[in-house]
């Protein structure tokens, strides 16, 4: 079943390397683009399923050789490192075969709020969105706050971050959902563990050309931005806050001191979570598309536990555990984002069988 999509696929390979040289194609810029595009995707997977039909070949022709006194103990072994070399190429064949999300490079919008717990909870949002900002630091992606609610002691009841990087969606898409905290909070003087929560969305980054927004549906109020205790109160209504009337979204926008550019990221957060929402309607309408995912990206969904008195962090949903909680918090996340697109490009492939 395998080798007989990888054929079909090989000869879409060849009809798009003919029809690429053909001077029509090279003629029509759109149209040359899209192919050329398809024909790049697919190369990779082509050349290492070239690999496997040359390991193949070799397998037959040590088999041939068995035959071959002299030759029988070279040929046996030339079997064995083929047949391995060709399960190995199997296992790649099989990750290459399942389809890229098309959001995967993408630049993300990342919303994280505190929960429940009241400053504890708020502090522990501060601690996600250090987490993020030095993962992202590592990775050398750009970000930059589009809005933020800070709380007095240094935590944010809300806080949204543009995080620019190539493929920052493909690495970040399984961190939306609930994130709990357990530990004594600096306020409580009895030494009592608490759990708090805070809820992470991770939005893919979308263009006017990916969701259609009609002007007519928008309605547009400018107010005066204000820091945390009333203070630094801009005279100059230049916030801006934008409701998508057909569905009720609402976005906030304060972090610039023009209007014009609080407007610019406004939309482009609007844009986001107009097109996040309808992707989870749809998800909630293929069902077996939503087992295939690494838990459902409902905000609602409990997916990790930090639990400070005991060092670790545990992520429920494919019950790994990771130790070195401080180093975790520093943003020294990889094996945890590893583990889940590991997990996930198992349910697709277990899905394809």
């Amino acid at each position: 079943m395998l080798l007989d999509k990888l054929q079909n696929v090989e000869n879409r390979f060849l009809e798009l390397e003919k029809i690429l040289s053909s001077a029509e194609i090279i003629a029509s810029r759109e149209q040359f683009a899209a192919l050329s595009k398809e024909f790049s995707n697919l190369k990779p997977l082509i050349e290492k399923y070239r690999e496997y039909k040359n390991a193949q070949n070799a397998i037959k022709e040590a088999e041939n050789m068995l035959k071959d006194e002299g030759m029988k103990e070279m040929a046996s072994e030339e079997i064995k490192a083929q047949n391995e070399k060709k399960e190995a190429i199997t296992k790649e064949l099989e990750i290459l075969l399942i389809p890229t999300d098309p959001l995967d490079d993408k630049n993300i919008l990342l919303e994280i709020r505190a929960g429940t717990g009241g400053e504890e909870a708020a502090l522990f949002a501060g601690e996600l969105l250090r987490m993020y900002l030095r993962y992202a630091e590592r990775k050398r992606w750009k970000t930059e706050i589009i809005d933020e609610n800070p709380t007095g002691l240094g935590g944010y009841k809300e806080v949204i971050v543009n995080i620019l990087g190539k493929g920052a969606y493909s690495k970040l898409k399984f961190e939306s959902g609930t994130h709990r905290v357990q530990r004594v909070p600096k306020t409580e003087s009895s030494g009592r563990i608490h759990t708090s929560a805070a809820t992470v969305a991770v939005m893919p980054e979308v263009e006017e050309v990916d969701i259609d927004i009609n002007e007519n549906d928008l309605t547009f109020e400018a107010f005066r931005a204000g820091g945390a205790g009333g203070q630094n109160v801009n005279k100059v209504s230049s916030a801006v806050r934008i409701t998508h009337i057909p569905t009720g979204t609402v976005v906030e926008c304060r972090e610039e001191r023009s209007q014009l550019q609080n407007r610019v990221k406004a939309m482009k957060l609007l844009r986001s979570r107009i097109y996040d929402a309808e992707e989870e309607r749809l998800r909630k309408n293929r069902e077996e598309s939503r087992r295939i995912m690494v838990g459902t990206g409902d905000r609602s969904e409990k997916i990790r536990t930090y639990n400070f008195p005991q060092g670790r962090v545990t992520d429920h949903r494919i019950g790994l555990t990771v130790y070195q909680l401080d180093s975790f918090m520093d943003g020294n996340i990889d094996e945890m984002l590893e583990g889940l697109n590991t997990a996930d490009r198992a349910a697709k492939l277990a899905k394809m069988e």
